[in-house]
């Protein structure tokens, strides 16, 4: 399995990689880990780029989700299989207000939850973004990939993703 899950924050792609993990076994890598440094910084694009070509590398099977339209580019043809999850806005807030605490990313619960409102002002500016964070980049990866490719705009049909 090498997978790559592109969508908007809150779009689902951490617990779709779980659940394709639980069919499965592999590496998986978050791009928030390959993104950000110290503080809440974008690292050198090329440095992120090289840490997630090194990723592919050592492992054999692999799951790679995220975001970043800049990082996944030069390594999307390494993939067998992209996944665009496009559930819409509104699910992605909402999944957003749901999500448990995430310790990889956050001191603390409330930590988290002093930057959701910032999360949320963030997710919904996805259809206007132009950067490689918005709907616009993704959508515009997702058809230049030639290979198998599937987009979810429904978050139960993401059980039908086969990894």
């Amino acid at each position: 399995m090498k997978v790559i899950l592109l969508g908007n924050a809150g779009a689902g792609k951490s617990t779709l990689a779980r659940k394709l993990l639980q069919k499965q076994p592999a590496a998986r890598l978050s791009l928030d880990e390959v993104a950000f440094g110290v503080g809440s910084e974008r690292r050198p694009l090329e440095d992120s780029i090289a840490d997630v070509q090194a990723f592919i590398e050592k492992n054999e099977s692999w799951i790679i989700e995220g975001c970043y339209a800049d990082i996944l580019e030069p390594v999307l043809e390494l993939c067998e299989e992209l996944y665009f999850l496009n559930p819409g806005m509104e699910t992605c807030v909402a999944h957003c207000r749901s999500r448990p605490w995430e310790p990889e990313k956050f001191a603390s619960a409330d930590e988290q939850d002093e930057n959701l409102q910032n999360l949320i002002v963030w997710v919904r500016a996805y259809e206007s973004r132009g950067d490689e964070y918005g709907l616009k980049r993704h959508r515009a990866l997702f058809e230049s990939f030639t290979g198998r490719k599937r987009e979810f705009n429904d978050p139960g049909d993401y059980e039908s993703a086969e990894g």
